[in-house]
């Protein structure tokens, strides 16, 4: 049996990726990227923070707080765990400016931008019919009281 390099390895195991399988490591990835902190986080980061009828902004570094403050409800904890998994898969880049504070911002790098259309669209889709599934879920909650 030949011994195969790292990128052969690679391209092998990309070869037999299937997320239906139970041991599959992109099972852990669609984990990652379906949680709504990491969805919103994403769409922050690609410029995506205004109306959904409006074309989407430019992609942006955004400093912490100003990623906290836009992401309602997300706690200090919560946004942390979810900026350092998306900096540990390479979706997000953190720079440390040496200034006096320190200054740390977040921004997308080349494979986080190549998820954020999907991610905005998710979070689109969200948005333009939520009316539609509380319509759905009030008349299931109606049937099977």
């Amino acid at each position: 049996m030949a011994t195969m390099n790292a990128a052969q390895r690679r391209e092998q195991a990309k070869v037999e990726y299937n997320a239906f399988m139970a041991a599959c490591p992109s099972r852990q990835l669609l984990d990652r990227i379906s949680d709504k902190w990491v969805v919103l986080v994403l769409c922050a980061l690609g410029g995506d923070t205004s109306d959904p009828s409006e074309a989407a902004g430019a992609a942006t570094s955004m400093r912490y707080s100003e990623i906290s403050r836009l992401l309602a409800g997300a706690s200090q904890k919560m946004l942390t765990q979810t900026l350092r998994s998306l900096e540990r898969d390479g979706l997000i880049t953190r720079t440390v400016t040496p200034t006096v504070p320190v200054t740390v911002t977040y921004g997308l790098t080349d494979l986080g931008f190549s998820l954020h259309d999907m991610t905005r669209g998710i979070r689109h889709w969200a948005q333009d019919h939520m009316d539609q599934v509380l319509t759905s879920r009030e008349d299931y909650d109606a049937r099977t009281s």
